[in-house]
């Protein structure tokens, strides 16, 4: 029988009511470190940020959101989970829906069977987030891991405490149109290896990172990109357009490096810690000082981005001006700490 819509709720609480939430830096990362680690493999989000190799930078202008060029610092939606998927050996489960209401249902199912489960969806349709923070960006992950009535209970990393949103509000959430369309993505971790080589994963994982981030083919990805952007941003402050324009062009890229996930300084400092930990599992002291350089990089990353935002809210042209130097700043350090880090592998 098909799923049927309703405003009738059962008071009675199904799920995981013990589930351990905990805040973390980034959406996709910090629902896999807590789906594995609830499911028995304990992982911390630096390394499901490391190993699966999301650590990247582009500048797409072919791509937009909000009627502008996607900026990226990290690796796709989704690229988290399917990395983690392919080199911890990770089974996964994964459900699309084209009824949103039979997606709500699953969801139901999921939760009856005492299971939490992560879910893609729009950050513009979460009643938890404040309401000039919510805009049109579908890739955003969390855990439901309970219902109480009407209000699925949830544990969305980027917050601090467990969260709640009614029925009809998630459902728009996991339904909403547009770029990453979630399409009601279910997902959840069924099996992984009891006995796992960190080191060679590890390595593996760096050399892919070092790799797409050094050696780009196309000049939008990678140090290719960074340079790429800055090239972009010095056409900009010499063309004859409105300044309400190239504010939010460099406003754009600002907010997809600030507000949404860690951001781009945010990201350099989460590989940073990644790679101390993979000092360890590698038996290799050198790689604390990539991370230290890394860490720099995430230090050039924050200046840019605290003067992209001076620039947004004051239209100077002359800190227009400015920002091309500091992305190639950027782009030197992030050089250097990856030549480093490659000699080591």
């Amino acid at each position: 029988m098909a799923a049927v819509a309703t405003d009738t709720y059962s008071p009675g609480l199904i799920g995981v009511p013990t589930f351990e939430h905990q805040h973390a830096a980034h959406c996709e990362t910090g629902v896999m470190a807590r789906l594995l680690g609830h499911a028995g493999l304990p992982l911390s989000e630096p390394a499901a940020f490391g190993l699966s190799a999301a650590f990247t930078f582009a500048h797409l202008p072919m791509v937009r959101v909000n009627q502008q060029p996607l900026t990226s610092y990290r690796m796709p939606p989704g690229r988290v989970v399917r990395g983690l998927e392919k080199r911890l050996g990770l089974t996964m489960h994964r459900e699309r829906f084209r009824d949103p209401v039979a997606g709500m249902q699953a969801l139901d199912d999921h939760l009856a069977e005492g299971r939490p489960v992560g879910l893609q969806t729009s950050v513009y349709w979460l009643p938890y987030f404040p309401r000039d923070m919510r805009f049109h960006f579908n890739a955003h992950n969390l855990i439901v891991y309970g219902r109480e009535g009407e209000d699925y209970l949830i544990s969305d990393p980027v917050f601090d405490h467990p969260v709640r949103a009614p029925w009809r509000d998630l459902m728009k959430a996991r339904f909403a149109r547009g770029p990453f369309a979630p399409k009601g993505l279910i997902y959840y971790p069924e099996d992984f290896p009891k006995h796992l080589d960190w080191s060679g994963i590890a390595r593996r994982a760096i050399r892919s990172s070092c790799n797409m981030m050094r050696y780009s083919p196309v000049p939008w990805i990678g140090l290719r990109g960074i340079r790429h952007l800055a090239k972009r941003l010095e056409k900009l402050s010499g063309k004859s357009l409105e300044d309400r324009e190239k504010q939010l062009y460099v406003a754009q890229i600002i907010r997809m490096q600030e507000e949404i996930g860690t951001g781009g300084g945010g990201f350099r400092f989460l590989y940073a810690a990644f790679l101390q930990e993979a000092a360890d599992w590698m038996q290799s002291p050198a790689l604390e000082d990539s991370a230290a350089l890394m860490a720099e990089a995430g230090e050039q990353w924050r200046d840019f981005a605290l003067e992209g935002a001076r620039y947004v809210k004051s239209g100077d042209p002359g800190q227009l001006r400015g920002l091309p130097e500091q992305l190639r700043c950027c782009a030197e350090q992030e050089g250097r700490a990856l030549k480093h880090l490659a000699r080591q592998l």
